[in-house]
């Protein structure tokens, strides 16, 4: 269905098929036919405002506002709203960028930037001037719309590469001598040849005549700057070389990265079949950096036919000869070959205004306004930038002197006269040179990081771990073998290797995807450090670290022992003390007991608390490990024994308790001064165990015959089974251990249950 006072239908090539063919799938995609249609805005009576009502259309993606003069330039408002096929929903209102840059000499029109909207069949603009009552709109505003097109049909070889004496294929239709749309509002002819049944539509009354102009077309050598009024460069000597007579392309210091060429993204080479032009100099001084000024909506398979949206916008409304940008880059990083000529030539491109002479431009799709571009897309242009630049041994951190090609303003309101000599970073944003917003808000501030990560060297490369070693305060220690893991901001593509110094001296290299590596070390002390080469062949090396390579196993100084301690006593859970002493020559890491249980002590810890079974011969196995790696072991064997009250020798008065809370179900108690129990076993350590209460009383105790502590039983609170005393020997020997009732007055008695040694 024909949009009511549409200009015409623009079939720009009547190819069908699949549109969302992979991007980088080269062979599988060839020229796809693209569509579009326009409907003239309708300008208020002081010229003002503009709008078109909303309406139903034929299928579209891409859409953008244009206007007669391609010189001017709209300060003001231009949004558009759009209704998604399928759903039937209106979009929110959507602002597009104020022009598309005056980016070519000869342009039909000018206009906004193009947005991608994706598929709708329904649209509606309005527009208002920000000038003052005098600056109104420009004359013959009208909405263009898009359809992309699908496909999936052989390449077509570009004319501008047709082999010298072969002849050039002829597009058939009108569409090969189609300058793009009609700069006066004429009625374009349909694909079939048929005249539009649709009446011309008039220019919309702005209140202004629209200005004429006669592009030049050459320039005597004292013209000085190369870049024409419109931007495109004008030779000072001869016509651009064809690409048959070309110099071959110089080779980079950086790789080239993957590029979907033009082909691959389905590029109708029939509408633009003039040959590609060159830098007047032969040399890209500077990139560029855009962004395409569109929903950021569009997923990656959409991508390509962005692309193609912004191709025919370019060629078919505006009426440049080619798209204007030299490198298209989506969000996850796929680079699409821009305006034909060769990517590894110099092409003169259309993208900035006054300064396409000596730059390339590299655009991401997408509007970064607000969000900055994905790190996909960041690391492709970077890589793009380094390519290119490392063809003509331009630094991308430096900065660099242009020539303007026309007199100019840039965003920052800063002013120049043509011919004038000015200083830009080397990798610098559209609104450097040009009075816009481009490369948006949130991604200009991005371009430093661009710049690092094109000119190198490597930045934020650190040493993160020493594996195969131990940390000792600043040092690690190993055997021999380490592994040195890294990390740097700069994504690894742009990264050439890693190498692996030892005290100075390279001992492994690795690409530049890899982040870490090994390498053996001779005993002493060493230093270790990652040095990183950049695309660009600038190093950098990370902080080194310091590494001692030993084989001198750590000692037991004391080795383990057993001694039994004070706490409540089951046969099961004897409460003992392990202790021992560790040491190494160069570092102590740590001393692990692995049976009968595992527990890890740190250096400096020399004794544990645990518990052991009754009558039962256990191992406690320990091993001391230092920072290097390097161990040693140590054990003790122990039995820890019960000896029940009725084993001892007995004196004076004794009463048998029953209960299930003493040891063996039994104890024995005694107010009787003087009374007395005796043991005796051969051990090397003892802890005599009893029932305490409120109005318990005091024992001596009494060790081989000698007299060694007076102890008192009384308690707070009610404990059964409880080690209060405890003695322990050098060395395993015959002892005997007697206790004394010492009969205090108020609370003489005492329960005792029992005595257990280690054996």
């Amino acid at each position: 269905m024909a949009v009511a006072g549409v200009t015409g239908v623009l079939v720009f090539q009547g190819v069908t098929g699949n549109a969302d063919a992979p991007a980088g799938a080269e062979g599988t995609t060839g020229p796809v036919s693209t569509r579009g249609q326009t409907a003239p805005l309708t300008a208020s009576t002081d010229g003002r405002s503009a709008s078109l009502a909303r309406r139903e259309t034929e299928p579209f993606s891409m859409l953008g506002v244009t206007w007669t003069d391609p010189t001017a330039r709209v300060k003001g408002t231009v949004e558009v709203r759009t209704r998604a096929v399928g759903s039937g929903k209106w979009s929110s209102w959507l602002r597009l960028d104020g022009d598309s840059g005056q980016g070519e000499r000869g342009a039909a029109r000018g206009g906004t930037e193009p947005a991608w909207v994706g598929p709708s069949d329904g649209v509606e603009a309005r527009m208002t001037s920000a000038g003052k009552t005098s600056a109104g709109l420009p004359a013959g505003l009208r909405l263009d719309m898009v359809d992309p097109g699908k496909g999936s049909v052989k390449s077509m070889t570009p004319a501008a590469f047709a082999v010298e004496g072969t002849e050039e294929p002829t597009p058939s239709g009108t569409e090969s001598t189609d300058p793009g749309p009609d700069a006066t509002g004429t009625p374009e002819t349909p694909a079939t040849g048929e005249p539009t049944s649709e009446p011309p539509t008039s220019t919309p009354d702005t209140g202004t005549e629209p200005p004429t102009t006669t592009p030049s077309t050459s320039a005597s050598p004292t013209d000085g700057p190369t870049d024409g009024p419109t931007g495109t460069a004008t030779p000072t000597t001869s016509p651009s070389p064809s690409a048959t007579t070309l110099p071959p392309a110089p080779p980079s210091t950086a790789p080239r990265p993957p590029i979907t060429s033009r082909a691959g993204w389905g590029a109708d080479e029939s509408i633009s079949p003039e040959e590609p032009g060159y830098l007047p100099g032969g040399k890209i001084k500077a990139v560029v950096v855009h962004h395409t000024a569109e929903s950021n909506t569009y997923t990656c398979a959409d991508a390509p036919a962005v692309v193609r949206g912004i191709y025919a916008y370019h060629v078919k409304q505006l009426g440049w000869k080619d798209i204007g940008y030299n490198f298209l880059v989506d969000k996850c990083g796929t680079v699409y070959e821009g305006r034909k000529g060769g990517v590894d030539q110099p092409v003169q491109g259309a993208h900035a205004y006054g300064f396409n002479s000596e730059t390339t431009g590299i655009s991401v799709l997408g509007t970064y306004t607000d969000a900055a571009p994905s790190q996909a897309a960041m690391v492709s242009v970077a890589r793009i930038a380094a390519w290119k630049l490392g063809q003509y041994g331009v630094d991308p951190a430096g900065t660099t002197t242009l020539t303007a090609g026309d007199a100019g303003t840039n965003f920052f309101g800063k002013s120049w006269a043509k011919g004038a000599q000015l200083s830009f970073p080397v990798i610098h944003g559209h609104r450097d040179g040009y009075n816009t917003q481009c490369p948006g808000n949130a991604f200009y501030p991005q371009l430093a990081t661009l710049r690092t990560w094109a000119g190198g060297p490597v930045a934020g490369l650190t040493v993160k771990s020493v594996t195969g070693a131990g940390l000792s305060g600043t040092t690690y220690y190993t055997k021999s073998r380490v592994t040195v893991g890294w990390s740097a901001t700069t994504p690894a593509s742009l990264i050439k290797q890693y190498e692996l110094l030892v005290d100075g001296k390279p001992a492994v290299t690795v690409a530049g995807t890899a982040t870490s590596a090994s390498a053996t070390l001779a005993a002493g002390t060493h230093t270790v450090a990652v040095r990183a080469t950049h695309v660009s062949g600038k190093k950098t090396t990370s902080a080194a670290k310091t590494v001692v390579a030993e084989t001198t196993a750590p000692t037991f100084t004391t080795k383990p022992a057993l001694a039994l301690r004070t706490g409540t006593v089951n046969t099961t859970a004897v409460p003992v003390t392990l202790s021992w002493k560790a040491a190494d020559n160069k570092a102590l890491k740590e001393v692990r007991l692995t049976a009968p249980a595992a527990k890890t002590y740190g250096p400096t810890v020399t004794s544990a608390a645990h518990t052991a079974k009754s009558g039962v011969a256990t191992a406690w196995n320990m091993t001391a490990y230092d920072q290097a790696g390097n161990t040693a072991g140590g054990s003790v064997t122990a039995t820890p024994v019960i000896l029940q009250e009725t084993s001892a020798t007995r004196s004076g008065t004794w009463t048998s308790k029953s209960s299930t809370s003493y040891l063996g179900g039994k104890s024995l108690s005694s107010s009787s001064k003087n009374a007395s129990l005796t043991w005796t076993f051969t051990g090397r350590s003892a802890t005599w165990v009893v029932s305490r209460a409120a109005t318990s009383g005091q024992a001596y105790i009494y060790v081989d015959g000698v007299k060694t502590a007076t102890v008192d039983l009384k308690s707070g609170t009610t404990k059964y089974r409880d080690a209060i005393w405890t003695k322990t020997w050098a060395t395993s020997g015959k002892h005997t251990v007697k206790v004394v009732v010492v009969g205090t007055s108020g609370r003489p008695t005492l329960t005792t249950d029992g005595l257990v040694y280690l054996k």
